[in-house]
């Protein structure tokens, strides 16, 4: 995996100053939904439905593949046009196929291109969208440390 053979990710991933998340699932998910919600907060959208990935010095870089359209699809709308990043580093991952059950989850991980990133899963919380628009620009607040 260089950055000519990225390797390519059934994702979406949207970008808050630099933090991107990677939005997996499986199709019909959810993964445009939950961007568009983000996007409408002030995310910027990276790439719908598919990511490329790459390690670069020390952390995961996601881009969006040549042959994809710079746009988001809305379900029942079409393609649309959002404010766009080229590429983001990616800080964290939702899992949309796997449902949260704690209310204070563990910290988990999963490992991508040889770097672990902060793997969340999907909750049943109206405000999920905009939960992690929150997390995106301004971090975790590590309740054992009272520090962000």
């Amino acid at each position: 995996m260089t950055p000519e053979n990225p390797r390519i990710l059934h994702a979406t991933c949207v970008d808050v100053d630099g933090r991107g998340l990677l939005i997996t699932g499986a199709s019909g998910a959810g993964k445009s939904s939950l961007a568009l919600q983000m996007i409408a907060l002030g995310a910027c959208l990276l790439a719908d439905d598919r990511c490329a990935i790459r390690a670069e010095n020390g952390s995961v870089l996601a881009t969006r593949p040549k042959t994809l359209p710079p746009a988001i699809e809305a379900r029942g709308i079409g393609l649309l046009n959002a404010p766009m990043v080229s590429k983001s580093s990616v800080h964290y991952v939702i899992d949309l196929d796997v449902l949260e059950t704690e209310r204070l989850p563990p910290r988990r991980a999963i490992n991508l291109c040889g770097v672990d990133i902060p793997l969340i899963y999907k909750s049943n919380l109206d405000v999920l969208g905009q939960s992690l628009y929150l997390l995106l620009r301004y971090g975790e607040f590590d309740i054992e440390t009272g520090n962000e």
